[in-house]
This record gives C-alpha cells, sequence and structure tokens, in this order.
C-alpha cells in the first residue's frame, strides 16, 4: 500500500516535471523567434543562406533536417550529437528569409502592375489623340440621333421615319410626343437618352409632314416641310446596303453660296445628324452607300445610293457611273424633299435666324385652291345665267308679207 502511495507521488512529479519543461521550452522558442526577428540576425541567415544555397550543411550547425523522428527536435540529426535549438534557430531565420523575399517579389509584383497600367493609360491617350506625355487627347465626334414622331402620324410618313431610323445606326427611337405645342421638352427627352440631336416628325392635319432637325439642347433648329414622300417598301430598288454602314455624305456647289448663309449652317447641321461616328457602337466597319443633298430652288432633294466599285452594271437604267472605272451608284431609297420654313437659334425655340419669304403653308395652298375653283365655278355660272336671260333680235324678212 505504501509502496503504491509512493509510486503516485513519483508518477504526479514525473508529469509537473514535464509541464515545467514543456513550458520553459516554449518560452525559449518565444525568444528564439523574437531573436529572429531582430534584422541582425535576418541578415546573418541571409548571408548564411547565400553562402550555402544547395541547403545541405551548415558550418556550425551540422546538416539541417526536419523533424522526421518526431522527438520535437527541429535542428541537428541527433546521430550526430548536433544541439536542436541550434537547428530550430536557423531553420526560423531561414523561413523569415523566405518571407521577407516573397514580400519583396510581392512589392516588385506590385511596381509592375502599375507600370503595366501606366503603358495601357499612355497607349490609351496616344491612341486618343493625345501625344502620350500629358496632352489631353483630341474631342471625340460623340453624335446620337433622338427619332420620334408626334400622334396621329399616317402610315407612309410612319414608314419615313423606320427608313431613317435604319439608315442611322447612331440613332434612338422613342415613344410618340402627345403634345404639339410645348416641343421644348424634347431637349428633356434627348438628354434622358444621351442624345445631342434630335429629328422630330410632326402631323397635322393628317395629309402634313413637318420635319425638325435640331442640335439639343443649345440649337440651333430648323423646321422643314415634307414633300414627295417615297419610301422603301414603295420604291423597290435594285439597291442595297449593309445595316450599320457608314455612309459618304453629299453636297452639291449651292451649299458654299455665302451669299445664302442658311445653307452653310444647314450643311454643317446635317454632317452631325447624319454623319455617322466611327465610335458609335452599332456601326459595321464598311462604307457602302452615299447620301446625296442636292438643292433646286428653295428645295433640298434627299437620294440614298449603294456604291458599287468598279462593277460595271447591266441595267443602265438602275446605275449611273461618272467614268470609266468609276463606282457606280445604284439608289437604295428613301426619297423626300425638304423645303425650308424656318431656321431658329435655339432648340425648338428662340428667335428666327432665317424664315423663308416664299413659303406657302400646305392648308394655305389648298385655301387658296379652293378660292380659286370657286372663283371659276361662280364666273361659269354667271356667264350662262347672262347668256339665258339675253335676247336675241333678229333681222327682218324681205320676203314676208
Amino acid at each position: 500500500m505504501g509502496r503504491t502511495r509512493k509510486n503516485k507521488k513519483a508518477t504526479a512529479a514525473q508529469a509537473a516535471a514535464d509541464d515545467t519543461a514543456a513550458a520553459a521550452a516554449a518560452v525559449s522558442d518565444a525568444e528564439e523567434v523574437r531573436e529572429v526577428e531582430d534584422p541582425a540576425v535576418e541578415d546573418a541567415a541571409a548571408a548564411e543562406l547565400d553562402d550555402d544555397d544547395d541547403d545541405s550543411y551548415d558550418d556550425d550547425d551540422g546538416p539541417l533536417s526536419y523533424d522526421d523522428d518526431d522527438d520535437g527536435n527541429y535542428g541537428t540529426d541527433d546521430s550526430d550529437g548536433g544541439d536542436g535549438a541550434a537547428g530550430r534557430k536557423a531553420l526560423l531565420a531561414r523561413r523569415g528569409v523566405y518571407e521577407g523575399r516573397r514580400e519583396e517579389g510581392a512589392s516588385d509584383s506590385d511596381d509592375d502592375e502599375d507600370g503595366r497600367q501606366s503603358a495601357r493609360r499612355k497607349r490609351a491617350r496616344v491612341a486618343a489623340g493625345g501625344d502620350g506625355a500629358g496632352q489631353p487627347p483630341a474631342v471625340k465626334n460623340r453624335q446620337r440621333v433622338l427619332i420620334l414622331s408626334s400622334r396621329g402620324i399616317p402610315q407612309r410618313y410612319r414608314h419615313l421615319m423606320n427608313d431613317l431610323h435604319a439608315l442611322l445606326p447612331h440613332s434612338k427611337k422613342e415613344s410618340k410626343l402627345d403634345t404639339k405645342h410645348k416641343l421644348s421638352v424634347l431637349n428633356e427627352m434627348a438628354a434622358d437618352v444621351q442624345c445631342n440631336n434630335c429629328i422630330f416628325f410632326e402631323a397635322r392635319r393628317n395629309q402634313d409632314l413637318y420635319m425638325w432637325i435640331s442640335r439639343a439642347p443649345s440649337g440651333p433648329s430648323v423646321k422643314f416641310l415634307v414633300q414627295n414622300v417615297h419610301t422603301m417598301d414603295e420604291l423597290r430598288m435594285t439597291g442595297n446596303c449593309l445595316k450599320g454602314s457608314r455612309p459618304i455624305l453629299s453636297f452639291d456647289q449651292h451649299f458654299d453660296d455665302e451669299t445664302r448663309p442658311h445653307l452653310l449652317l444647314l450643311r454643317e447641321l446635317f454632317r452631325q445628324v447624319f454623319g455617322t461616328p466611327r465610335t458609335s457602337r452599332k456601326i459595321k466597319p464598311f462604307i457602302d452607300h452615299v447620301m446625296s443633298f442636292s438643292v433646286v430652288g428653295e428645295s433640298i432633294f434627299f437620294r440614298n445610293y449603294q456604291t458599287i466599285p468598279d462593277t460595271p452594271s447591266t441595267n443602265t437604267a438602275a446605275a449611273t457611273s461618272t467614268a470609266a472605272g468609276a463606282p457606280a451608284l445604284v439608289e437604295i431609297g428613301p426619297r423626300f424633299q425638304l423645303r425650308v420654313v424656318r431656321v431658329f437659334a435655339g432648340s425648338f425655340l428662340g428667335s428666327a435666324l432665317y424664315e423663308s419669304a416664299e413659303f406657302v403653308s400646305p392648308a394655305a395652298a389648298r385655301r387658296q385652291a379652293r378660292a380659286a375653283a370657286q372663283a371659276a365655278v361662280a364666273a361659269r355660272a354667271k356667264a350662262r345665267k347672262a347668256a339665258a336671260g339675253k335676247t336675241v333680235e333678229l333681222p327682218e324678212d324681205e320676203l314676208a308679207d
């Protein structure tokens, strides 16, 4: 019984001694880690590793190895009688050097990423028109056109609007506008869809069509009367072009006449509205049709042709060529005629910069035609009445008794 108690006491004392040794080893390891964190120790370990890159032997501590026998010694091999604490210290120093190298590599990768981003920004500035050294890039041609109509537009005019929308890949359609009096709300609608141009078709009396072309929101704006409308479905021309391709704008010599400054303004307005910018998202990298604007008197005629380079056409009525080997033009459509009514300084409002003195509204023209027809009818009725009330005197008959 007494021997059992002595054994229990010895076992408890041995366990306490083991716990004390484990605590001392933990404190020793912590001190060794703090020593490793010292820059001098790290530099020494780095120099030591540089001298022996093959990680085979250490001059002082012997060959480095991991804890293969699970005895807690991470230093020199037990068979050589080396000090395990020294080996652990060297291994920790080695790990610290590796971590420092990884951090240095991470910083180098961050520097490389910054350099790549800087190079990308420089290439973007050069592509945009700058010199890559801080010069601001050139102004891009960002043209977007809003196309919409008023309510009550006839079917033919609606098809004309759809044809123009198909020919302008940088255009956006909007629902019909309810009002015809407060057209300034079109500026807000254009701003909502990020458009800086607007084409508005205004239908009146279910037979007249007016087209507004405006630079939103500052102006100027032009009001046209649209006549002689023929859509692509009506014409059934043989010409065709790729949807989304960019057009060539052709203006005749009348647009260069300085005695008619409103035509100079119209040419610039047509360029910005009908000219498709190369930065548009919906365009195709092709130029295969020509939009022609021709001035005859006070009217502007619009035509759209397909270009067929160096291809003789067998149908001479459909294709026209100016010279041998020149591109042939085949009409696509649509066709329409524009008559300038008034040019405004603002967008759908403002003072009048130009007003056509020869313009007569279609309603006034119809009233004049009806008045002339009524006057002609009245003249004929008056002539018949005068002829019916007039007596005709016959000459005397010489043979009468």
